[in-house]
């Protein structure tokens, strides 16, 4: 049974007549029947919160059922403020809108009805003015530049000092800082955050105060003030929107829409929705994609694809509101579906990256096995070189007779003569 698990290691997965919970299954069976044993021995696998081993089940009993939590989208985001959290952080987020005092709100932003929020950092005891030094250190710092700068507002901090007035929650008011000592149970030198962001739906991989949960952590532990998180935690992240919003960054498949796929545009949507909203309100369209992520990391994706070739057309056309041309850059996909596809779902691990987490490597050129070097050649197989007019003859290409033509002829790639993909 290991050696099936193993050989599962070595492909993409892709499943006919499956849904996203007979993949989600057969990824776990890999990582906890094959990978972990295999690498990590004794090493426990955790879930968050837990300090008990994921215990696998076994291959022949219940195949569809998995033992990894599930955090839809909204949940990781609302808990996190990442779509791949790293849960040994101690720092859940809080919703505190509800109470926290309406003068503060204003010192803290100029939006009008903002969510506000709130996280602890555990300092582990330190002396509150060691923090206080700390954390205003981390903000003057340029690399947070983004968090002090956020249009949103800049985040509040306090911290934990019994020997001041309200233990130095004064801003909080009388009845806040209560609230803040029964919400957090804070200890000496702790740092509490609060911080603003729009009434609006989450959209990208984190927020920043996601971010500054993983960057304050980053620098605490460097400066020795906490404990690194140990071990391992892994977990299914769930229910991502179909589509997001635009950005400058990231122009999406091209189309006219205002939206583009939060993954990609053959994702099919979770089943049992109403699917009018994909031409009235698309943004709520939820979709069938899975991520696993341990520590962090998302070392894998999969998705339950679209498999109709109506489907997928009105995703590019009526959806995405795709240009023609650029649709019939995926005629190909188009005409295979209307030939007759099962319904299937996929996943990927990202091998270089989960093998980068589990040997504790800081980069992934640590663990592929034939990097590419600075200069993009493949030494192993000798890819790209140039071409011979034999190979292009192969393909029934030619170059054109000029000067310019034939001085160009030796940085031609031959990635498909080695048998590599570009």
């Amino acid at each position: 049974m290991v050696e099936y698990w193993l050989k599962l290691l070595q492909l993409d997965l892709e499943m006919s007549f499956a849904e996203s919970k007979d993949v989600m299954s057969i990824v776990e069976g890999v990582l906890l029947h094959a990978l972990w044993p295999v690498v990590m021995g004794d090493t426990l696998l955790r879930s968050p919160g837990s300090d008990a081993s994921v215990k696998p089940i076994h291959p022949d009993v219940d195949a569809e059922r998995t033992v990894l939590p599930r955090y839809t989208y909204e949940q990781a985001m609302s808990l996190y403020g990442s779509d791949k959290p790293d849960t040994r952080f101690d720092s859940q987020i809080h919703r505190v809108e509800s109470w926290i005092p309406s003068e503060l709100k204003k010192m803290l932003t100029s939006l009008e009805d903002p969510i506000v929020e709130m996280m602890k950092i555990d300092m582990l005891g330190a002396d509150p003015r060691t923090s206080g030094a700390f954390v205003s250190n981390f903000l003057d710092a340029p690399s947070s530049a983004t968090y002090v700068n956020n249009p949103a507002g800049m985040p509040g901090v306090a911290v934990y000092d019994p020997s001041r007035v309200l233990s130095g929650l004064a801003s909080f008011g009388h009845e806040g800082a209560a609230e803040v000592e029964k919400l957090l149970s804070p200890a000496v030198g702790d740092i509490i955050i609060v911080q603003t962001r729009p009434r609006a739906p989450f959209t990208g991989g984190s927020t920043p105060l996601g971010n500054m949960r993983r960057d304050i952590h980053q620098s605490a532990i460097a400066q020795g003030l906490t404990a690194a998180p140990t071990g391992y935690e892994a977990l299914w992240v769930t229910d991502f929107p179909l589509f997001s919003p635009l950005t400058d960054a990231d122009p999406g498949q091209g189309g006219d829409a205002g939206i583009c796929s939060t993954h990609h545009p053959f994702t099919a949507p979770k089943p049992h929705q109403d699917l009018s909203q994909l031409f009235t309100n698309p943004l709520e369209v939820i979709g069938d994609h899975f991520d696993l992520v341990i520590n962090g990391v998302e070392v894998g994706g999969g998705s339950r694809r679209i498999h109709t070739a109506d489907m997928q057309e009105l995703i590019f056309r009526d959806v995405l509101k795709m240009k023609p041309d650029r649709i019939e850059d995926f005629r190909h996909l188009l005409n295979a579906l209307d030939a007759g596809c099962p319904p299937h779902a996929g996943f990927a691990f990202g091998w270089d990256r989960l093998m980068a987490l589990l040997t504790g490597r800081s980069s992934v050129r640590d663990v592929i096995a034939f990097p590419k070097y600075t200069d993009g050649e493949d030494k192993f197989v000798g890819s790209p070189s140039p071409l011979t007019r034999d190979q292009l003859s192969t393909y029934h290409l030619q170059v054109l007779d000029d000067v310019r033509a034939e001085a160009t002829l030796p940085q031609i790639s031959a990635t498909a003569s080695a048998g590599h993909g570009a």
